[in-house]
């Protein structure tokens, strides 16, 4: 067996992401990346996210940049930047061909301005060209001025709860305050803007984008038709004693609350997109997740779904698990639910919950959800039937489901929505526990069900015409080869910690075997080139859930991490076992402290050095208890290799100080 390269088993791709090139405006540190601006800061705090500019094909797809004449003058205190963007790509109506020249110069006072100078190439169809800008999640519940189009001003507040509609339009300027007395001011040029709360996609952010979504689209674009877009960030106001020089960012710690506890959800995995049943060795590892149920999709109008019905009840009983059942209903229903209600008397399948939907529906109607409970409720007494969406919280947050006939509520979740590096997936952790908070708020005292959550869509709700297939010898537009790596595993960490505290009562995790899996099948990777597994292993993130599987039953102690995009944890207890999960969210090695363990535990890690043997030989790994660590002084030293995750177990009266986990190189 030859191992993947360490870049694969880091993050799944042949080479490492490209270090983001840090430049200063004055007061204002940031990143330069991929010809867009990241974390611009001041003294610490984020003023903007990310400023970038994007090309959207008429599906809303992304047309992937190509950066290229990048030149960069960095002096201290000032920058310019310019670069050649070319966005190309094969479209079902022809060919998308646009290309952009990127000017971004800061000065001394901390005034950055990004300029677009584009031309289209082809004729083609677009839903959006040009900027994007990213506001932090600090700004909430802050004040905002926007200045309109029209000239009139409106002051209004980010808001708190995710919005379901845009807080802000026919946007020209926007400015908040940084710090008492200090305002940052984004004015907007050579379009017409409006706001969104990107965290209804769990993107962790509020973006400002054109066009504006009242104008229809797709719309077609002419070949030589030329794009002039700017945005300028300034600083208004007097700088606040310490924040003119270089700042001095604490280092980033992740502390055990002292907050209640709350139940930990319940966690399943998806059955199999390729249709293969499980073999007996998938059953033996897979039980070791302990998992609380298994999802099947059932199609009802289509062929085929009693088979697949039948065999994923032949699973779920082998793994010990129940069934969580997606019915997905015509506006033949009724006849439908009857053939589903024969099955169900003949194989008589322990079901935790069915989610109803209606094919024709983003979220599902009233008439739908009481004919399936009226149905089912007489072949399973105890039927518990939940519903919502299929699709993505914002669904449910624009359009309320019928709460009254429902025992849980649903919606699906994937990070890659709007943006696909490492570093954005990372951001769309926090803001997964933002849609539970939100859902919680607008849906009353109902359990949550989030499910399923796939690292890529499974499909694009927003299509307006055919997806195409992929290009000879590329991966399928739901497969992600981060899926097979230690990022994933560290994802994972951060996903289960943010559903968890948030109250989330269950998550559908992925799916059994296959390359949007747990498990790689014996047969490996159907394109060995583009998603490098290993044959019949296990993935990086199996160990995660089988680490959480092992405290199924106990609680989540809230967290907090300093530095999320950095580094997050996990803490879990059940009884007098205390297990502390954390995840090194960034592709280098970073020193951590753990202070407040007042005994001995026990420390084992997940990274680059032993990931071949765990997932070749899971079993071996899953025996090891971890090396004995001492905290003399209730304090331990380590180090987290790049993507990893150490569990640190201890006995529970390890909380009567904390946990704290303190990285020693802050974010740049």
């Amino acid at each position: 067996m030859k191992a993947p390269p360490r870049s694969v088993l880091l993050h799944g791709r042949d080479v490492l992401p490209q270090e983001p090139v840090p430049l200063r405006a004055g007061p204002l540190s940031l990143l330069f990346e991929d010809g867009s601006l990241k974390y611009v800061c001041l003294a610490g705090r984020e003023v903007l996210r990310r400023v970038y500019a994007a090309v959207r094909d008429r599906n809303w797809g992304t047309v992937t940049p190509v950066v290229s004449d990048l030149k960069i003058d960095s002096r201290s205190g000032s920058f310019r930047v310019s670069y050649w963007s070319e966005h190309r790509q094969k479209d079902m109506d022809g060919e998308i061909d646009f290309g952009w020249r990127g000017t971004i110069e800061g000065s001394a006072d901390g005034t950055i301005r990004f300029l677009f100078d584009g031309e289209a190439r082809s004729t083609f169809l677009r839903s959006r060209i040009g900027f994007c800008v990213l506001h932090p999640l600090e700004c909430s519940g802050g004040a905002c001025v926007c200045e309109h189009a029209d000239g009139s001003v409106e002051r209004g507040v980010w808001p708190l709860l995710i919005s379901p509609v845009a807080p802000f339009k026919e946007i020209r300027a926007l400015s908040h305050e940084v710090f008492p007395g200090l305002w940052a001011h984004v004015r907007l040029e050579g379009e017409v803007f409006e706001m969104e709360d990107h965290r209804n996609w769990t993107d962790a952010s509020y973006k400002t984008f054109c066009t504006p979504l009242r104008n229809p689209y797709p719309v077609e674009v002419k070949k030589g038709a030329r794009i002039h877009q700017a945005v300028t960030l300034r600083l208004e106001g007097k700088l606040p004693p310490g924040t003119a020089g270089e700042g001095r960012e604490a280092t980033p710690v992740f502390s055990v609350g002292t907050a209640r506890s709350l139940p930990l959800l319940r966690l399943g995995l998806g059955v199999a997109s390729h249709g293969s049943p499980l073999t007996l060795r998938e059953v033996s590892r897979l039980k070791v997740l302990r998992l609380s149920h298994l999802r099947i999709d059932l199609r009802l109008a289509r062929p085929g779904w009693e088979k697949a019905f039948r065999q994923a009840v032949s699973e779920a009983n082998a793994l010990g698990a129940s069934l969580e059942a997606a019915l997905f209903l015509s506006d033949n229903a009724e006849r439908e639910l009857e053939a589903l209600a024969r099955a169900v008397r003949e194989v008589r399948p322990q079901v935790s919950l069915w989610l109803v939907f209606h094919e024709g529906e983003k979220v599902t109607g009233a008439r739908w959800v009481k004919l399936a409970r009226d149905v089912l409720k007489e072949v399973d007494t105890k039927v518990d039937v939940g519903s919502g969406t299929d699709i993505e919280f914002v669904d449910v947050n624009r359009e309320r489901p019928p709460l009254e006939h429902m025992d849980a509520a649903c919606y699906s979740m994937s990070p890659q929505v709007h943006a696909f590096d490492n570093d954005s997936l990372v951001e769309t952790l926090e803001a997964q526990g933002s849609t539970v908070e939100s859902a919680r708020e607008i849906l009353g005292g109902l359990p949550l069900a989030i499910t399923p959550i796939t690292l890529k869509r499974r499909f694009n709700p927003e299509a307006t015409g055919p997806q195409p297939d992929p290009a000879p010898g590329e991966l399928p537009a739901q497969v992600d080869p981060r899926q097979m790596s230690l990022f994933g595993a560290a994802w994972t960490v951060g996903s289960i910690k943010y559903l968890a505290e948030a109250g989330a009562a269950s998550a559908t995790y992925f799916e059994t075997t296959g390359w949007r899996g747990v498990l790689e099948r014996e047969e490996g990777s159907p394109l060995p080139e583009k998603f490098r597994s290993i044959p019949g292993s296990v993935f990086p993130l199996y160990h995660v859930l089988a680490d959480v599987g092992e405290l199924q039953g106990g609680e989540v102690i809230p967290g907090c991490s300093s530095d999320p995009l950095k580094m997050d944890g996990l803490a879990l207890q059940k009884g007098s076992r205390l297990r502390v999960m954390l995840a090194n969210m960034r592709p280098e090695e970073q020193a951590v402290k753990v202070e407040g363990l007042i005994e001995a535990i026990r420390i084992r890690r997940l990274d680059e050095r032993n990931v071949v043997e765990a997932m070749v030989e899971p079993e071996k790994l899953r025996r090891e208890p971890g090396e004995v660590a001492l905290a003399p002084g209730g304090r331990l030293e380590l180090k987290l290799a790049s993507y990893s995750v150490a569990r640190i177990d201890a006995g529970a009266r390890a909380l009567s100080k904390g946990v704290t986990a303190a990285l020693a190189h802050p974010r740049a």
